[in-house]
């Protein structure tokens, strides 16, 4: 395909001869060949404008980029908003891509919701994935790694690649920065979803409202006119999410307590999971979730929501939520300690998405409910302090330890953190804290390690210092019970 029919389809004017053939897309110049369209984006920490030049000797035939970056040797596609030309032009390159995408935002919930919704589309009978912070979950149940919301030109080549496979339906995951850096841009979105709202990327939006703002893009722009808008009802930015649908005249469909088109009448926990009833188009149903959790019964539902406002049958639907499988690091059961305390694994790094997480537990604790966790350097230092408030308010005992302290003072963080839990225990050394807790826990006790969940890895220093060692959650909480038991 050349430029110009490129352009011509992204409505995009041209000046200058466009017709060379495009071969591939890149934003990084290192991966630019003869053929390429370059997308130079200013970055938190790399300039691509800085790099144009490079990519045009690499063989790049057309630069996007802002109108005052000078471009020699190219077509300067001059925009003030890059990012977005540049996502437009992508999403008619890469072809085909599956015919029915959704998308889900919010703050917690996402990684669930998507791969639930995966479920769903696979025992439903369709060929499905989901995108996200796991990475590409396939139909084959296999996972390449990835950011919640890859760049654009990884983003759409791998839905290209799982169209090439036969994938038929795909749910992604929809972030703050993916959404405002139009990483996720160009594709028929036939529906999108909002679980909730709480304090995260504070160092990266300028507050709340700029956060929001961004998740609204989801429902202001990025969803097809006529799609639809499922949305959790019962959180407190709900409202405003439902104002946005309705600015768009999306399809409303809402999930919850306050649902209209799924109300959660009841729930009642239960050892593995628990019993919902819900009442769907004028009909009550009592299903039997294999999660447990409140937060876990909402992001089902959402799924469940997604399906239904894509086509999905209400049977097949309502029958695949009670086959559901837990999600990989969140609130994934992994261990059973030396004294019989089960030992659980999940994502939560907010102070909502920590609250989730022991409320979701507490009721199964007849003894304690002990939690370790930490928070992340160079992230967002403002939810620190209510981190520990959260757990010193909702567990029994607390360890804070380190999570990926980065380029800061790992003894600085849990310093902050220990301010909202001053009666915690401190051990600095991840392994150490998991195995004291471990090691700890009585027969009517439960386990929370909180915040990396499905990561593989413990990010120490920053730019070029920076090292990942190798941490993984599960294996370690594994070996830490298998270790207290031969121990005892």
């Amino acid at each position: 395909m050349t430029l110009a029919d490129l352009a011509a389809r992204a409505g995009i004017s041209l000046s200058g001869d466009a017709s060379a053939t495009v071969t591939g897309f890149a934003i990084d110049h290192r991966k630019v060949a003869p053929g390429t369209i370059f997308g130079a984006f200013q970055g938190m920490q790399v300039n691509g404008e800085d790099f144009v030049p490079a990519a045009i000797e690499a063989g790049a035939i057309a630069v996007v980029a802002r109108p005052s970056v000078a471009v020699e040797g190219a077509i300067h596609i001059a925009d003030g908003n890059p990012r977005r030309t540049f996502a437009r032009l992508a999403a008619q390159f890469f072809r085909p891509v599956p015919q029915t995408v959704v998308a889900v935002t919010g703050t917690n919930g996402k990684t669930s919701t998507v791969e639930l919704t995966r479920q769903i589309w696979r025992m439903s009978g369709e060929r499905a994935a989901s995108i996200g912070t796991l990475g590409v979950t396939t139909p084959q149940e296999t996972v390449s790694t990835g950011l919640t919301t890859p760049d654009i030109v990884t983003f759409l080549a791998n839905m290209t690649g799982l169209a090439r496979e036969g994938v038929s339906h795909v749910a992604y995951e929809a972030s703050s920065h993916g959404l405002a850096q139009f990483r996720n841009e160009g594709l028929a979105v036939a529906a999108g979803a909002f679980t909730n709202l709480s304090r995260d990327h504070l160092d990266y939006h300028a507050d709340m409202e700029d956060y929001f703002a961004a998740k609204m893009r989801l429902f202001d722009e990025v969803v097809d006119d006529g799609g639809a808008a499922v949305i959790w009802a019962d959180d407190a930015w709900s409202g405003r999410a439902i104002e946005h649908a309705k600015a768009r005249s999306l399809s409303l469909f809402t999930v919850g307590e306050k649902g209209e088109a799924i109300r959660l009448v009841s729930r009642e926990p239960g050892q593995l999971g628990q019993m919902l009833e819900i009442e769907y188009e004028g009909e009550r149903r009592r299903l039997n979730l294999p999660l447990i959790g409140a937060y876990q019964a909402a992001n089902a539902l959402v799924a469940a929501g997604l399906v239904l406002a894509t086509g999905g049958s209400a049977s097949a639907v309502f029958d695949a939520l009670g086959r559901l499988q837990p999600v990989r690091g969140r609130l994934e059961r992994v261990a059973i300690g030396p004294a019989g305390a089960p030992v659980y694994v999940d994502y939560a790094h907010t102070p909502d998405a920590l609250v989730a997480a022991l409320e979701a537990l507490k009721p199964h604790a007849d003894g304690r409910l002990i939690v370790v966790f930490g928070a992340g350097g160079d992230r967002d230092p403002g939810k620190r302090r209510p981190m520990g408030e959260a757990a010193a308010s909702h567990a029994d005992a607390v360890i804070v330890t380190d999570d990926n302290p980065r380029g800061e003072d790992a003894a600085a963080i849990r310093a902050a953190i220990i301010e909202g839990c001053p009666d915690a225990r401190e051990i600095g050394d991840r392994r150490q804290a998991i195995a004291a807790a471990i090691a700890d826990a009585g027969k009517d006790d439960i386990v929370l390690v909180a915040g990396k969940g499905h990561e593989q890895g413990q990010i120490v220093g920053r730019g070029a210092e920076m090292r990942v060692l190798p941490f993984d959650d599960v294996d370690i909480a594994r070996q830490c019970a298998g270790e207290a038991g031969r121990d005892n």
